[in-house]
């Protein structure tokens, strides 16, 4: 069975293909009651909305190629069906040498402001040697790159033009709610200033996508393909509400599920680009992991809602505010956080050196944290930690009803982990199905034993010795640079 795929939707085929030269005015067709008539809207828009080429050359192409993460550009060569299927039953010339293919992407983009201001994505153009974009009228104008950002995927391009250049209304993404209208125009395949319509599935969708924490996309069912990808997303009033980015898809083409970027991140991302050259996020300086049932078992929680801390950096935002591992964030600002990915989006969207309230769980009361917020490092570097289990303790402990025996830190590996005296203790064996399920590791330090730190082998055990069986313990465990809460259910007879 083929795994669905999350896929960027920039295309990167050079297709000979005999196009309309741009949208012509029709009479309206007549509309069923209830549905709406979307040809003002396109008439009005279609001028704004632009082809965007990107031309690579060899030593680039490898960088641009990493920036589109998730998906290959375009079908390769010769052996696609769909182009087969194009050749086949419309007439098209061959395809263009896989080597040309490689070398061009092609996207979609529109103009935000009269005096050139072009928005698209950042995996549309990133690492390439010129940009062209194509207007409605068929004009063909060299687009300078003015900045990018990769974890918001937006690029702001500008072109010089004689006279004032058509340009898209700017609308309010933070208003879309599940069930309204929304159209997207742009080049699928290379077909220029195709109109597709459908309405907002979900709105505030967190991808859980490494590369793209800090986006909350809008979920929609509008047919969008490779090729779309920096098109606008219009609502009904004619206004762009987001960025067409990105889709689900186990084939490569759509299927039902299509995300696009909230316009007003994109803006502000345009407000930051042009102000200073980059884009800065707020940081708290924690990990964070989802709540799982376990934890909702062993900490008697009503519910699953919120973001468990599982690590907060020394120095940081969160570390000042006195912030802990073990707390549970609830909300951020007044917004519910629902799930550990609803958090990154918001802090990372908050300026710099401004002031947020957090509502966290500590010990199964609610307390209200002011943090001011600081600012993410441009360039972060990985924090590196690592347990020695190879160093001898002076002290041990087993526990049965775990399966696990922990041993006491020295001084260096304490060093090494950026721990305090007294914080954590080793595992220095499995000896039970029970850790050995969780996937635990000899070498694994634990910090917390049902939301308590312990930092010695007499302190596990003290923390553990009245587990019955059927009882969850829930262990705040390092791995290496990783921290997360793992629940260990105390079987009910022997551990085998």
């Amino acid at each position: 069975m083929n795994r669905l795929v999350l896929r960027t939707l920039s295309c990167a085929v050079v297709m000979s293909l005999a196009l309309a030269g741009g949208v012509q005015a029709q009479s309206a067709a007549p509309t069923l009651s209830g549905l709406p008539d979307f040809t003002g809207i396109v008439q009005k828009n279609a001028p704004a909305v632009v082809h965007v080429e990107a031309k690579y050359s060899g030593k680039k192409q490898a960088k641009a190629r990493s920036g589109a993460r998730g998906m290959p550009d375009a079908p390769d060569g010769d052996d696609d069906p769909q182009m087969e299927m194009f050749r086949r039953f419309f007439g098209m010339p061959m395809m263009p040498s896989p080597e040309e293919q490689q070398r061009t992407s092609l996207g979609s983009g529109f103009i935000i402001s009269a005096d050139g201001y072009v928005l698209t994505n950042n995996h549309v153009v990133d690492g390439a040697d010129t940009v062209t974009v194509r207007l409605q009228d068929r004009r063909v104008l060299t687009a300078k790159v003015v900045g990018s950002d990769p974890q918001y995927d937006i690029a702001l391009l500008k072109v010089d033009a004689k006279g004032n250049l058509p340009a898209v209304a700017v609308g309010d993404s933070r208003t879309l709610k599940p069930g309204q209208w929304v159209l997207a125009i742009g080049s699928p395949f290379g077909f220029d200033y195709t109109v597709t319509q459908g309405i907002v599935s979900a709105v505030g969708r967190n991808l859980g996508s490494q590369d793209q924490p800090y986006t909350s996309f809008i979920q929609t069912d509008v047919p969008i393909n490779r090729g779309n990808s920096g098109g606008p997303l219009f609502d009904l009033q004619g206004r762009v509400v987001g960025v067409n980015s990105q889709i689900y898809s186990n084939t490569g083409g759509y299927q039902g599920v299509a995300f696009s970027i909230p316009i007003d991140v994109a803006m502000n991302v345009v407000k930051q680009i042009k102000e200073k050259g980059y884009v800065s996020r707020g940081q708290l300086g924690v990990m964070v992991q989802q709540v799982s049932d376990d934890m909702v078992k062993a900490l008697k929680l009503d519910n699953a809602n919120g973001a468990a801390v599982t690590q907060v950096n020394k120095g940081s935002a969160a570390d000042k505010a006195g912030i802990r591992p073990g707390d549970v964030i609830l909300s951020y600002n007044g917004q519910s956080i629902n799930q550990s990915a609803d958090l990154p989006p918001l802090v990372g969207q908050t300026p710099p050196g401004s002031k947020a309230t957090i509502e966290i769980l500590r010990d199964g009361k609610k307390e209200s944290v002011p943090v001011t917020v600081a600012e993410m490092p441009r360039d972060k570097n990985a924090m590196v930690a690592s347990a020695d289990a190879g160093q001898p303790a002076a002290k041990a402990s087993a526990s049965s009803a775990l399966g696990l025996s922990v041993q006491d830190l020295d001084g260096d590996t304490r060093q090494q982990l950026g721990l305090k005296a007294g914080e954590g203790v080793g595992i220095s064996a499995i000896s039970g199905s029970v850790a050995a399920r969780a996937g635990l590791q000899p070498g694994d330090v634990i910090l917390m034993v049902n939301q308590k730190k312990v930092g010695s082998a007499a302190a596990f055990r003290d923390a553990t010795k009245d587990s019955k069986p059927g009882d969850t313990v829930l262990l705040l465990v390092r791995h290496g640079d990783q921290s997360g809460f793992i629940g260990l259910t105390v079987p009910g007879g022997k551990d085998e």
